[in-house]
């Protein structure tokens, strides 16, 4: 398989090609899952010296290799290097203590995602490093809340619930412009829609147990750098020990082949299901940035070559026992904290015990959906029998 010059090709043919070499794989396509701790020095002069590819099972296999470089012919070319974790959550825990000190300050936006906030608020103020929240429609506006110790700014594009759409090319010109790095959490677009490298953030994130493994059958997480961070990641994900197990690592790599068809699905089913549900008498808004009517559409559609299949809805204002009832009586969507995987999901959510920069006052009940790859027909029928039951129990 000839890879070279990868950047000159599609990123749909990058997915399929990069990371592959089937000669030394004796001819198959996809790579052997490397189970392994011990690699095992042919001389004593090389044992001293450290010499080979792989040194330790933690530092990375043929498998991990793979993938890595994969990742990053998708990342693009300002990409410097790929780090892998055994969460979305232990890739954000790495990047922060990674990146910041005892003394720093962190500014973080607040529709960040939650256990990304109870991460900053608990263990990084324990360790000593501020943390201050900020309206993600903030802009360059951020410029007021630069202290002299702001060491870095996470993002997330859109919030995982609310779903604001921050300007990251306004805040990143801020951020360079204070010496700070730019940390993007960018599980919600992956780098197929959203090249946030090459956007100005300097560290994009994934829980790549979501899209990238694409199944709901892994617990994954990515850690991309341009040049200027990547040599902290590299340090910080060595010094504390990071890695992910070798069947993850394989399962990950076999959903990235198929990424572009599928998020091209849940792209479309997904907008589909938003202008649908937007007609809903049921419904107040839809809280997807790939709508016209969304605020953030503007950005969306400067910043982003697609949508993946999760948005949000605000229901006009009934009892919860009714959104219980709604919920009980959908067939095909399931209940479950994750997304990105093959299935419909359904769960409610509130904002504003959290929210500590902005009020979260939607208006009515919320929910949070994610458009799997069922047929859509099927998915409004589920829907509409729903809110037969809502109407039901109002």
């Amino acid at each position: 398989m000839d890879s070279s010059h990868p950047q000159e090709q599609h990123a749909e043919t990058r997915l399929v090609t990069s990371g592959r070499d089937t000669k030394a794989q004796k001819g198959f396509v996809n790579p052997p899952v490397f189970h392994g701790s011990t690699v095992l020095y042919p001389t004593a002069e090389d044992l001293h010296a450290h010499r080979g590819e792989f040194q330790y099972g933690r530092h990375g296999t043929p498998t991990t290799k793979a993938f890595q470089e994969a990742l990053m012919a998708l990342e693009g070319p300002q990409c410097a290097g790929v780090g892998i974790t055994p969460s979305g959550l232990a890739a954000i825990s790495t990047t922060l203590l990674s990146v910041l000190k005892a003394g720093d300050h962190l500014l973080v936006c607040d529709n960040v995602y939650r256990p990304s906030r109870n991460f900053c608020n608990g263990m990084l103020a324990r360790y000593g490093v501020e943390t201050s929240y900020f309206d993600p429609l903030i802009g360059a506006g951020i410029d007021k809340l630069f202290k002299p110790n702001t060491r870095a700014v996470l993002v997330e594009a859109p919030g995982s619930q609310s779903f604001e759409m921050p300007d990251i090319r306004a805040i990143a010109e801020v951020a360079h412009g204070r010496g700070a790095l730019v940390i993007d959490d960018n599980t919600w677009a992956t780098p197929l829609y959203h090249r946030s490298l090459e956007q100005g953030v300097d560290i994009s994130m994934q829980a790549a147990t979501k899209y990238i493994g694409g199944h709901s059958d892994i617990m994954f997480g990515t850690i991309s750098a341009n040049a200027r961070a990547w040599p902290q990641i590299s340090e910080g994900i060595r010094l504390l020990g990071v890695c992910a197990g070798p069947d993850d690592v394989f399962l990950a790599l076999r959903g990235l082949r198929t990424l572009s068809v599928r998020l091209a699905e849940h792209h479309r089913s997904g907008l589909d299901m938003a202008r649908w549900l937007a007609g809903r008498p049921e419904v107040a808004r839809v809280l997807h940035p790939g709508l016209e009517t969304h605020p953030g559409h503007a950005i969306w559609k400067r910043d982003f070559t697609g949508a993946s299949g999760l948005f949000s809805i605000v229901l006009k204002p009934a009892p919860q026992k009714a959104v219980d009832t709604m919920l009980d009586t959908l067939k095909l969507f399931g209940m479950g904290f994750s997304w990105g995987g093959f299935e419909s999901l359904a769960i409610p959510f509130d904002c504003d015990a959290y929210r500590t920069a902005t009020k979260w006052a939607p208006g009515g009940p919320t929910l949070r959906l994610h458009i799997g790859l069922e047929s859509v027909d099927d998915l409004k029928a589920d829907l509409d029998r729903g809110f037969a039951a809502l109407n039901a129990a109002m």
